[in-house]
């Protein structure tokens, strides 16, 4: 779809701005950005809640291995799969660390979904986040931090790469292209990042991000 014919985004807008989404390809530094912008709060005296998707909850965890050690999962089954781990995580987890005033840092959010099922797998992102809807009941990332990197080195950086992460180039490249489209459809949500540059660049620059939601 073209840039200029993007259908608006209908994302219902959060309620805190103190829940925030790494994202990116297999292999661009979400989890170690996650503790590290963790550490930084928690010095700054705020309470934080770190969590993973798929994970989080007993729930997740044993989805978790389905989904990502496991042996082949049909693409609307994966999507579906995702979307249930979410749905306890957000229940279970996110909205409760929310309404006492912490802070949730999420390795990966809805929005992996949007760009991995809905772009990567082809199931479309429309369709991916109407699944999820139900699920989340309005509880979306306030800020998501995309890092941006080149399919062929996000493979590189894999030690170990998962089940899905493993797909290859041409598929994390649809993905790469899935997450640019929903930064160009939620501007006022995205910061982009290129997770290329050195660890300390790329940590001060989404530090400066969570310090600009703070305001």
């Amino acid at each position: 779809m073209a840039e200029g014919n993007s259908p608006p985004d209908r994302s219902p807008r959060p309620t805190t701005n103190r829940y925030v989404a790494l994202e990116g390809i297999d292999g661009a530094g979400k989890t170690r950005l996650v503790k590290e912008l963790a550490r930084l709060l928690a010095e700054d005296g705020q309470e934080v809640e770190i969590v993973r998707e798929p994970g989080g909850t007993a729930v997740g965890e044993g989805l978790r291995k389905v989904l990502l050690d496991g042996s082949s999962v049909s693409p609307w089954a994966e999507a579906y799969l995702f979307a249930a781990a979410r749905a306890q995580l957000v229940d279970e987890v996110v909205r409760p660390a929310l309404r006492k005033g912490a802070w949730v840092l999420s390795d990966r959010s809805v929005y992996s979904s949007l760009a991995y099922q809905g772009a990567g797998r082809g199931l479309g992102i429309e369709e991916v986040k109407r699944i999820n809807q139900p699920g989340l009941e309005g509880t979306w990332p306030a800020l998501v931090i995309l890092l941006d990197l080149d399919p062929r080195t996000g493979l590189i950086r894999q030690a170990q790469p998962d089940r899905i992460g493993s797909m290859g180039t041409s598929f994390l490249a649809a993905v790469a292209e899935g997450y640019r489209h929903l930064a160009r459809q939620e501007p006022h949500r995205f910061v982009e990042i290129d997770a290329g540059h050195p660890l300390e660049e790329v940590i001060s620059s989404a530090w400066q991000s969570i310090r600009a939601v703070q305001k």
